[in-house]
């Protein structure tokens, strides 16, 4: 997929760097030269321009990317002016973070609101790429726990033919599963229940969460081969 990332601060970089590094095409764009020069080199292009200017604006291939992302944090002046010269441009697909005036940025009515992160750059990434949500807590700078919904690929395999812990380094230590079950005035419901113990018989089913802990390095292998 193509990106476009306007502004290249802590969260911009990290998902013009893992998005880059995932295989997608990112067009990088902020007012810094500096920042623009310390990207440049990891994504496909990237250019020093005023996104608040219409005309500098006009630079970018808005129409010809899957999505573009605001990521100008630290102004929040600029990033809803940002938006709005998007809007007035007609880009389909838009992404904003907002550091305090989330009520404004949602009158635009955008696919997305983010908070300015670097754990929630990287929780982006891997909903634009793995294309469902992940939850990760991070155990310190290298290693991480996370829980994600199974895809597709993996419905009806057996627990030890997924080889996470081979092939990616990633130890499976939990599957969530919601079953079907009928209460005592016959109503059904969906109750949800953790495996902690998954024998290697254990067959993955539509619908489950595998929750894995291990590198940020290996996780990024993981999705990248999905």
């Amino acid at each position: 997929m193509k990106y476009i990332i306007i502004g290249l601060g802590n969260y911009g970089r990290v998902l013009a760097e893992e998005l880059s590094a995932l295989g997608h095409e990112i067009i990088g764009a902020d007012i810094s030269e500096s920042r623009v020069d310390s990207i440049k080199d990891k994504v496909a292009t990237a250019f020093v321009i005023d996104a608040t200017d219409e005309q500098a604006l006009s630079v970018l291939p808005l129409n010809s990317v899957d999505i573009v992302i605001v990521a100008i944090g630290e102004n929040f002046g600029a990033s809803v002016r940002v938006v709005a010269l998007l809007k007035q441009k007609k880009v389909a697909h838009i992404c904003a973070i907002d550091m305090v005036h989330k009520a404004v940025l949602e009158a635009f009515s955008l696919e997305k609101i983010l908070t300015p992160e670097e754990d929630a750059a990287r929780s982006l990434v891997q909903l634009l790429d793995f294309g469902t949500s992940v939850e990760a807590f991070r155990v310190d700078s290298e290693y991480y726990v996370v829980k994600f919904t199974v895809p597709k690929k993996f419905v009806g395999y057996f627990v030890n033919e997924l080889n996470l812990d081979e092939e990616f380094h990633l130890k499976l230590i939990g599957l969530k599963r919601a079953d079907k079950v009928t209460n005592c005035l016959g109503i059904s419901l969906m109750e949800l229940h953790v495996k902690n113990e998954l024998p290697g018989d254990e067959k993955v089913e539509e619908g489950d969460e595998l929750v894995c802990y291990g590198k940020y390095r290996d996780f990024q292998s993981f999705w990248k081969a999905i």
